[in-house]
């Protein structure tokens, strides 16, 4: 986890103003585990303490994002967008269809896949978007018992 001095310096770093809400906001994104949903982001930080209105969140995340210091995830059947700390690692998600649990998947096996289809189309291939949807392991042992 980032020192308030270093998220301090990402902020500036990526031109924009070192604010107590934008500091938190990035804070928390820098060390979640799960992409989160503004209203979440919200949640955590008023229970840690940190006084912020849910609308600066939103536009805290959107100046995030048009840095690039956070990136939008959008997990299909969601109706919400997600938010994480952009780290510029590649990843895709396995989603709990039951208690909405997300784990990222740092590990990529279309890399192969793309060089493929790109030789068999002609296609030039710049991204590609994969979720896997199942039942966690808690959930599993619930909807069996």
């Amino acid at each position: 986890m980032k020192s308030r001095a270093e998220l301090a310096e990402l902020l500036r770093s990526h031109g924009l103003k070192c604010t107590r809400s934008r500091e938190a906001v990035l804070g928390y994104l820098e060390s979640a585990c799960q992409p989160a949903d503004a209203e979440r982001i919200y949640a955590e930080l008023r229970a840690m303490g940190i006084a912020v209105n849910l609308s600066t969140v939103y536009r805290t995340l959107e100046s995030l994002c048009g840095v690039g210091l956070a990136k939008k995830v959008v997990l299909e059947n969601e109706g919400r967008a997600l938010f994480e700390f952009c780290d510029s690692a590649h990843r895709h998600y396995l989603v709990c269809i039951c208690c909405k649990k997300i784990i990222p998947i740092t590990f990529c096996p279309l890399g192969e896949y793309e060089q493929q289809l790109e030789q068999r189309t002609g296609y030039e291939i710049t991204g590609h978007k994969l979720d896997v949807y199942g039942y966690c392991p808690q959930c599993k042992k619930i909807s069996r018992a």
